[in-house]
């Protein structure tokens, strides 16, 4: 058992990278077309260019990770070293030098993409320190929901603080109340990320005699087929996700018409999102983690179908619906990522050699692209729309943001139920295979 001091300790982790993951996917599509200046075009199409970066970076920073060997352990260390540099580009990233067009797209592309390789550098390590605190499969499930609570409690500073804090600091100058904002969360994240170092111990080692290559590992991912199932749902689960979350800020605004509203409508949203995550572990351990997750992506697709049938004058009823599907949604989060510990043991049961820190980093990967794929489907619909920044738009305009905060992300967890049900490591195929790597 693990105790809940270390579990909050974990979690603190999570708050830390949240402050900014939920920036990224909250404001920053907002921050860099109505503040920065950016066409919604040029600013999905970065989002998207990056990946292919990502794709270079993160297996390395697994296999990295695989092969770090010092007294605090293999992933725990990379807390500490890299706590105060993401905190220090976060910053960089939300900092709106006075430069033309061309020179704002170049800055934005340079400070995004180093965000993204600093991101990489923590919160792979932090993610797959997770998968070696325990090898209990339903304690693996409470550590990652006491961790997606802590995570969800970033998120809602961030969705309940930010736009007050601009506010605050920047006296009606958004850009300068957008970088002291993010300095003044950064600060804190730094903070959260040590606390997480100290109080976090890493149990599970790989076997003493496994040699790895980089080239083996890959050989290894790719024998791993339940890592191939999770990789691919990975990546339609997070599209839609980031894709309606990037725009409730326009949906509140032009399509509803409320913009004094925003922060209230994604600070519920977020409240929604922690007591979903609360209920992860009760409910997983009622029914079958694959059977509860598959049931709650068609739960969540129906809800966004049923919100495209709401107009915008039925205010009370937008708002419900976007709590429903924050709380539905996020039940399932935990137990995704209590998943991913298990593909780790069934690939070591497998082929015999444990490589934790590259399955961590190849799924995140592809968790970061369907951030991706999410963040730049924002951009380019935006665009195909019309969508013209602080504008009263047109009426095909506020059309085409319903239809892409509501239908489109309904396809994605449409597609994760479907692909889910190739996932057979199910309780009873979690329990065989921790016993046969026991013994």
């Amino acid at each position: 058992m693990i105790s809940v001091k270390e579990k909050i300790a974990y979690g603190l982790g999570d708050t830390a990278s949240n402050i900014v993951f939920q920036t990224v996917m909250l404001f920053l599509t907002f921050f860099y077309t109505d503040i920065f200046g950016i066409s919604p075009a040029f600013v999905g199409t970065m989002f998207l260019a990056v990946r292919f970066i990502d794709a270079i970076t993160d297996p390395l920073m697994g296999a990295l990770t695989d092969r770090t060997e010092t007294k605090w352990g293999k992933f725990r260390p990379y807390l500490i070293w890299f706590a105060l540099p993401f905190g220090i580009i976060s910053v960089m990233a939300f900092t709106t030098p006075d430069l033309a067009e061309e020179g704002k797209m170049i800055y934005a592309f340079v400070t995004y993409t180093a965000l993204m390789m600093v991101y990489t550098a923590i919160n792979i390590p932090y993610c797959a320190l997770g998968g070696v605190l325990t090898a209990d499969p339903k304690e693996r499930v409470s550590v990652q929901s006491y961790r997606f609570v802590f995570a969800m409690i970033g998120g809602l500073m961030v969705s309940a603080l930010t736009l007050p804090l601009v506010e605050y600091f920047g006296q009606g100058d958004q850009a300068k109340g957008y970088q002291l904002t993010i300095a003044a969360m950064s600060a804190l994240g730094v903070v959260m990320f040590i606390l997480c170092f100290l109080g976090t111990k890493e149990r599970l080692h790989p076997p003493k005699d496994q040699n790895l290559s980089f080239k083996k590992d890959f050989k290894l991912l790719w024998q791993n087929d339940q890592w191939r199932i999770l990789s691919i749902a990975a990546i339609w689960l997070l599209s839609g996700m980031v894709l309606k979350t990037s725009l409730a800020i326009y949906y509140v605004k032009y399509y509803l018409n409320m913009p004094d509203s925003i922060t209230l409508f994604i600070t519920l949203g977020m409240i929604g999102n922690i007591f979903g995550c609360i209920l992860a572990e009760p409910l997983a351990k009622r029914v079958c983690k694959v059977k509860a997750y598959i049931t709650i992506q068609i739960i969540a697709a129906a809800l966004c179908i049923a919100a495209y049938f709401v107009s915008g004058e039925q205010v009370e009823m937008a708002f419900a619906l976007f709590i429903i599907w924050g709380f539905t949604f996020n039940m399932g989060t935990p137990l995704l990522w209590a998943k991913m510990a298990d593909v780790v043991d069934y690939g070591q049961y497998k082929t015999g050699v444990r490589i934790t820190g590259m399955i961590y980093s190849s799924i995140i990967f592809f968790i970061k692209l369907g951030v991706a794929i999410g963040g730049a489907a924002a951009g380019w619909l935006l665009a195909f729309y019309g969508y013209q920044a602080d504008v009263e738009q047109t009426e095909a305009t506020q059309h085409g943001i319903l239809m892409s905060f509501t239908l489109y992300p309904a396809v994605g967890s449409i597609i994760v139920a479907i692909v889910m049900k190739w996932y057979t490591l199910d309780n009873k195929a979690v329990s065989q295979v921790h016993a046969a790597i026991t013994e």
